[in-house]
């Protein structure tokens, strides 16, 4: 093994495996920028268990790398964690009031991925990684992780394929129900992520 295959750590599902060169990729945009990595920095210093930062915080940081352009502003960013015991809603609202003491210009958002199916209308979730394979679309079902020796761990259970080919189509969970392919096409209906980012395939169906 390779000392780029051991600062990262992939935990693929369903027979997807993230190419190295793009796994190296999420590993080099993420750790070359220090906005990104003191973002990273206070939440894992909360010790959350089996935490990442997903969604929009390594998507758009992708996305603005591979077609040039500056850092897009986050509408939030997404605090993962899975903790069982700590079910009610009022712990990840005291999460988001602790970081946004230390940082409070990002605009954080927290879910305790542990409780998430309850509102999604899933079955329960094994862990983080697994969570992910619920969201809408595929290139958001990323998230990366700053371990204790400043190596990235990087969830990715439906691949790096659509992320760093710029497409946006369901995924599999998404595609089993019409009401979340209802809520897909909303979403997609309330982003400009085709203006934002020139290149962008998005799928409907």
């Amino acid at each position: 093994m390779t000392n780029a295959d051991q600062s990262v750590i992939i935990k693929p599902a369903q027979g997807k495996r993230p190419k190295n060169d793009r796994i190296e990729m999420v590993r080099r945009i993420i750790e070359n920028d220090p906005w990104s990595v003191n973002v990273l920095e206070p939440v894992r210093a909360l010790g959350l268990p089996d935490w990442a930062i997903g969604a929009g915080f390594v998507r758009a940081r992708v996305w603005d790398e591979l077609t040039g352009q500056d850092r897009t502003p986050l509408g939030d960013v997404d605090v993962l964690y899975f903790d069982p015991a700590a079910a009610d809603p009022a712990a990840d609202a005291s999460l988001e009031r602790k970081l946004t003491d230390i940082r409070p210009d990002v605009p954080w958002s927290v879910t305790n991925q542990a409780r998430m199916h309850f509102r999604n209308s899933d079955l329960p979730y094994r862990d983080t990684e697994d969570a992910l394979r619920f969201w809408l679309e595929t290139p958001t079902a990323v998230a990366v992780r700053l371990e204790a020796d400043d190596t990235i761990t990087v969830l990715a259970p439906l691949g790096l394929d659509d992320l760093f080919g710029l497409v946006v189509r369901p995924t599999p969970e998404t595609r089993k129900r019409a009401d979340k392919m209802a809520a897909y096409r909303h979403r997609l209906a309330t982003k400009s992520w085709p203006q934002t980012w020139p290149g962008l395939r998005v799928e409907d169906q």
